[in-house]
């Protein structure tokens, strides 16, 4: 499976996604898919979890990148390939790169994630530091293939791309042939496209369902306007999906296949991050989740069995902590909450005994004792605590003023 420049519009087929699982077999692993209880009783229908977080390299994007490397001609890996991304496709270039004996350069963004460009590396590609946002980081790597020869492998805008990652398709309704619903995140709309070229060939009755990040949405007004449009500024946690424009390969095949594409919120996204890791016991990095928060978003919107597609765990360590905090934040789990109070001896001690009673953990406590915006005999105290829930909150805050407390934030 081969395509020039000038192919690079070809139609995706099923034979095209059945030939890249062949190709594919001894190298992608067939991935788990786990069944979700607390996930199925919001849905009132079985939830299956298809797990592409353990996929070699943490993500589908192998699957991709394996199949538009190999089929190249041998002058073409003569030359080498080179790629752009912030983690996953960099990741998966350079691990099929190293399978197949070709040479590789990743660019990434100054700002990508120490561990991903660690793991970058150590699958074999020289990786190169370039530029604040992936625009950037495209435009030198396209700058590169321009001077050197090297093959540019697109992260989501060619077919072989596309057929790729449509052996997930492929691996579902295997997995789940009873399947009424799939659900899969979408960023450029490469995974979308390749699951739903294989699944509505074979099963047109299964509804498909992409979902974007609202901060990062280019595919519902650019499928409002029958072409592929722009958004200025994308800005989501979701690094996977957080793309500005469709590519224009998929953009076609999602247009045609796909029937719905919503959008999800950063608290959605959040939420369903740590509700993988609390009740699926998996690590999904933001991306990954967003089939899930559309299922917390509207849990009753889809027919089930369905199945959420989740991409990847590539998730920083950094950003995990933020997320999680968040995602306890918007469950009403974890309260920032700031308060003064009189600046006598014991008076810290009289408030934290007051948050014992109403049963609230106190994670962190900044106290401060001078500052213009106080009074001589004020302090001002700011408390994360640990709460159990919305109606926990508002007990907590409740006890306070009860108890005499200005809280002013």
């Amino acid at each position: 499976m081969s395509y020039s420049t000038a192919d690079s519009f070809r139609p995706v087929t099923l034979d095209d996604v059945r030939g890249a699982q062949k190709m594919l077999s001894g190298v992608a692993r067939v991935t788990a898919m786990e069944g979700s209880r607390h996930l199925s009783q919001m849905v009132g229908a079985p939830v299956h979890l298809k797990c592409e977080n353990l996929q070699r390299t943490g993500s589908f994007k192998l699957r991709g990148a394996y199949v538009r490397i190999a089929g190249l001609l041998p002058e073409e890996r003569a030359a080498g390939v080179v790629a752009a991304s912030a983690g996953n496709h960099a990741q998966g270039v350079a691990l099929a790169s190293a399978l197949l004996g070709v040479r590789s350069t990743v660019f990434m963004p100054k700002g990508a994630p120490l561990p991903k460009v660690s793991a970058t590396r150590d699958y074999g590609a020289e990786v190169r530091l370039h530029g604040q946002v992936v625009d950037e980081t495209l435009a030198a790597a396209q700058e590169y293939a321009a001077g050197t020869g090297a093959v540019f492998i697109h992260p989501f805008d060619h077919p072989d791309i596309i057929a790729g990652q449509g052996t997930v398709g492929l691996e579902i309704l295997e997995q789940c042939p009873e399947a009424r619903t799939i659900l899969v995140g979408v960023g450029g709309g490469g995974l979308a496209a390749g699951i739903a070229v294989a699944v509505k060939s074979l099963r047109p009755d299964v509804r498909v369902v992409g979902v974007q990040a609202a901060g990062a949405a280019a595919y519902p007004p650019s499928l409002a306007a029958g072409r592929p449009v722009s958004v200025e500024n994308p800005a989501t946690m979701a690094d996977g999906i957080k793309v500005g424009r469709p590519g224009d390969v998929p953009f076609g095949i999602v247009g045609e296949l796909v029937d719905e594409v919503r959008t999800v919120s950063e608290d959605e996204l959040s939420a369903a991050l740590l509700l993988c890791l609390e009740r699926a016991k998996l690590v999904v990095e933001p991306a990954g989740a967003s089939p899930v928060a559309a299922l917390l978003s509207e849990p009753g919107a889809f027919e089930g069995p369905v199945v959420a597609v989740l991409s990847g765990g590539n998730v920083d360590p950094v950003l995990m902590e933020r997320v999680l905090r968040h995602g306890m934040a918007a469950q009403g789990r974890y309260l920032a909450v700031r308060l003064r109070l009189t600046d006598r001896p014991g008076a810290l001690a009289t408030l934290l005994g007051a948050l014992s009673v109403v049963d609230a953990n106190v994670l962190d406590v900044s106290h401060v004792r001078t500052d213009p915006r106080l009074g001589l005999t004020e302090a001002e105290v700011e408390l994360h605590l640990e709460t159990k829930g919305p109606a926990h909150c508002a007990e907590v805050g409740q006890a306070l003023r009860e108890a005499g407390y200005t809280v002013i934030g």
